[in-house]
């Protein structure tokens, strides 16, 4: 099927600010953006963050319609957009017609296996240090912005705890030290500034590296 009948057929437009959908409702749509940016954000105990700002060729809100449960995030128009809007069947006989659309789906959801695996193996971690180096660590490859040679993560010790599972006043004392080891840096204003994430890996492999070697 040629992209205008898409158009023509699934082609809606909202403004700046609409909200698409929120966090917690049941969802039977999904998007693909033709023109302008979405912001994808999440609720976490000390407000709202943004998980990812997406833009043209990008496609979300599948995953309420593949697996039936409510939406995950919220998703805002930051500026004018138009964007096919495609239900649960539609979406389904796209996927079994055309074999580029089922490939992107499957290695969006690979990514995103690897992700909850990645986040499974840092609360299996038994040292607090190594969860919130991990957890900081994961969060910035995930949604983290990369400006000016660092990665700006917008995320405070209490989201952080709740995403690791930790106390705030633990979180808060490691991510403290961190500063102190000049592993990251605050941010103006909020959040962390990471010089290199892969270096909280190799932290922590040196942190359990000499666990092991004290035994």
């Amino acid at each position: 099927m040629s992209a205008e009948p898409l158009s023509s057929r699934f082609g809606r437009r909202f403004p700046a600010g609409e909200v698409l959908f929120r966090e917690g409702e049941p969802g039977v749509e999904m998007f693909v953006i033709q023109t302008g940016r979405v912001r994808i954000s999440k609720m976490f105990p000390s407000g709202e963050r943004t998980l990812a700002v997406i833009g043209p060729g990008e496609f979300f809100g599948e995953m309420a319609i593949l697996n039936g449960r409510p939406r995950t995030a919220t998703a805002t128009a930051i500026e004018p957009l138009h964007a096919l809007v495609i239900d649960g069947r539609t979406f389904e006989a796209m996927v079994l017609g055309n074999g580029e659309i089922a490939v992107r789906m499957i290695t969006r959801l690979a990514r995103r296996l690897h992700s909850a695996n990645a986040y499974i193996d840092i609360l299996s971690r038994a040292d607090p240090r190594a969860r919130v180096i991990l957890g900081m660590a994961r969060a910035a490859e995930e949604y983290g912005e990369r400006a000016d040679g660092h990665v700006r993560l917008a995320l405070s010790a209490e989201d952080l705890a709740s995403m690791v599972e930790l106390d705030t006043a633990t979180v808060s004392e490691i991510v403290a030290r961190m500063v102190r080891v000049r592993l990251i840096r605050a941010a103006d204003g909020d959040g962390w500034l990471l010089p290199d994430p892969t270096r909280l890996h190799a932290f922590v492999e040196a942190l359990e590296q000499t666990a092991r070697e004290e035994r």
